[in-house]
């Protein structure tokens, strides 16, 4: 058995527009890292955060690792001591699936390391108990899900937790940007409305049976016309200055679709082409830079794989 490892756990892009809490997928870059190290003193201890983790707790009970780590050790029965270093390579507040990439990477390590007792879908409920840190409840099962299966991912259910792949065009390529503000979790789930129109929920639904359809028959066409929020963009759009500047420079540039990346305030969109989808991130870019406001530039395919060891 191993007594040291390093793994990455990649960044996600959750509600793909029309999908909210439902939809997902991961990407290559940006991610999390951690270093994982079994002793024999008993008990989960978060010795190390660095990147842009600062803000984070090194309690283990109150960090989103800390505490998924702790789930599977206790369904596994390992009594032994664990000792995390987190290296945090996503923004916290980013809308990019932070706080689920930590945990993704403390699961898998803990279970690359003890010989791979579990799949990575047997791994998924661990993994949402560092999510309810965040929520406040109960999680939402689109970033973990995307980051710990890789691939796009469908949320079925999160009661009886039931969580599948989908295939999508080998060729769509995603574009991110990442406006340097913070916005949390739980404040922009509080302005959402519990009730909707009739006429909204199933243009919603519509939408997300074509996207779901265009992705599966590689239908670039459907997946544009399916690409759009009634519900969920409008209300977040607020928090992010120039969104619809952006969106629209990104659909000008050739992008399929261009929407709020979970929470926000990252924007993706999505394209045919790598060179479409630089193009589509240098316009979008132009425009916060226009207001004033300071990007990071992702330009990624949908990562298949999730989480991986690096050491």
């Amino acid at each position: 058995m191993k007594k040291e490892i390093k793994v990455f756990a990649p960044a996600s892009v959750t509600n793909v527009s029309c999908g909210f809490d439902i939809m997902g997928f991961a990407i290559n870059f940006p991610g999390d890292e951690l270093e994982m190290k079994l002793t024999e003193k008993p008990g989960v201890r978060i010795t190390k955060i660095t990147g842009d983790g600062g803000k984070l707790p090194l309690d283990a009970e109150l960090n989103t690792a800390g505490v998924a780590v702790m789930s599977l050790a206790k369904h596994l029965n390992y009594n032994k001591g664990i000792e995390i270093k987190l290296h945090k390579k996503i923004s916290l507040g980013s809308g990019l699936g932070s706080s689920a990439a930590s945990a993704v990477a403390g699961v898998f390590a803990l279970n690359e390391i003890l010989g791979r007792p579990l799949t990575k879908q047997q791994l998924l409920p661990f993994a949402l108990e560092g999510e309810k840190l965040t929520c406040g409840g109960t999680p939402h099962a689109d970033n973990v899900s995307a980051a710990l299966l890789g691939g796009f991912i469908i949320v079925r259910s999160i009661n009886q937790l039931d969580v599948f792949n989908i295939d999508y065009p080998v060729n769509l390529y995603c574009t991110i940007v990442h406006p340097k503000i913070e916005i949390k979790t739980a404040e922009a789930r509080r302005i959402l409305k519990n009730h909707v129109l009739l006429s909204d929920a199933v243009k919603q639904w519509g939408n997300v049976a074509g996207l779901t359809a265009g992705l599966l028959n590689k239908d670039f066409s459907l997946i544009k016309r399916s690409l759009h929020d009634v519900i969920i963009e409008p209300a977040r759009a607020i928090f992010i200055p120039g969104f619809y500047e952006v969106k629209n420079a990104a659909l000008n540039s050739g992008a399929l679709g261009c929407s709020i990346s979970g929470s926000g305030p990252s924007i993706f969109a999505l394209s045919t082409s790598k060179k479409i989808a630089q193009k589509v991130g240098e316009k979008m870019q132009d425009v916060l830079t226009n207001i004033g406001t300071e990007s990071d530039l992702y330009i990624s395919k949908i990562n298949r794989k999730g989480p991986k060891v690096i050491k």
